[in-house]
């Protein structure tokens, strides 16, 4: 049984639809990429996913249970955690307070060893997080802040990383060590999805790959086929704003 499973899902703002009966599934353990241009319909997928949107039709599987149209906070609260794009900090919070936000489920309960014993993990995944701890976050520079958003989500130990856009604005360096990370997360056994531009980024290190375009699936494989696929790489080649 997949981890996720999306079946016909339809998305649509008032009368405009924007995703129109997408259908795709993610297995423990992969990395699995959504690749697709401004206005493809890509963020308004993550958002429906993760509770933030409703879906218009269809049906979004999670852990086995339909979980499509509950309230964010209750998909969250069943192991899905999703990095939006723009990182989304609480600029004028530290690191340290920010990562908190992200396992205020653990830590309202108390359970602040669990936090510390996953906040380590995080710590040691990303170093330059472990440097800024005591820092406002909204000081930091762009790819720093991409780390700590990440950061925050990792913290709540989630089944399922979500991940919008997560090359958006950074500095060749950081991005690569950035996509080495969610290798690393991948041997760790995190499953990860991830919504790009940067096709040779993602196609990279995913498992597999599905073309989004204009609110369908045109186009899927494997990272390796997709990669080899002169249409995409002439497509989606170049970096540009998110959808």
């Amino acid at each position: 049984m997949p981890l996720l499973e999306v079946e016909d899902l339809h998305v649509a703002y008032g009368e405009l639809e924007v995703v129109r009966g997408i259908s795709f599934s993610v297995a423990q353990g992969e990395i699995v990429t959504i690749l697709g241009s401004n206005g493809a319909g890509k963020t308004t997928t993550l958002k429906c996913l993760a509770g933030l949107l409703r879906p218009r039709r269809g049906q979004i599987s999670f852990l086995g249970q339909d979980v499509g149209g509950h309230p964010a906070h209750e998909i969250a609260a069943s192991g899905m955690a999703l990095v939006p794009e723009g990182r989304q900090l609480f600029p004028e919070h530290t690191v340290r307070e920010n990562l908190e936000l992200g396992a205020y489920q653990s830590l309202s309960k108390g359970k602040r060893a669990e936090f510390d014993a996953s906040l380590a993990s995080v710590l040691e995944l990303f170093p330059r997080v472990h440097e800024r701890l005591d820092q406002r976050a909204g000081l930091l520079s762009g790819g720093e802040q991409q780390m700590v958003a990440i950061a925050r989500a990792l913290v709540s130990q989630p089944k399922l990383l979500i991940l919008d856009e997560p090359s958006l604005g950074l500095a060749p360096r950081i991005l690569d060590a950035i996509f080495e990370a969610f290798v690393t997360l991948k041997r760790r056994g995190v499953t990860l999805l991830i919504v790009e531009q940067m096709a040779w980024l993602a196609l990279n290190i995913c498992d597999r790959a599905h073309v989004l375009e204009s609110g369908c699936i045109t186009l899927s494989g494997t990272g390796a086929d997709l990669a080899a696929n002169p249409r995409v790489m002439e497509a989606y080649l170049g970096a540009g704003d998110s959808a």
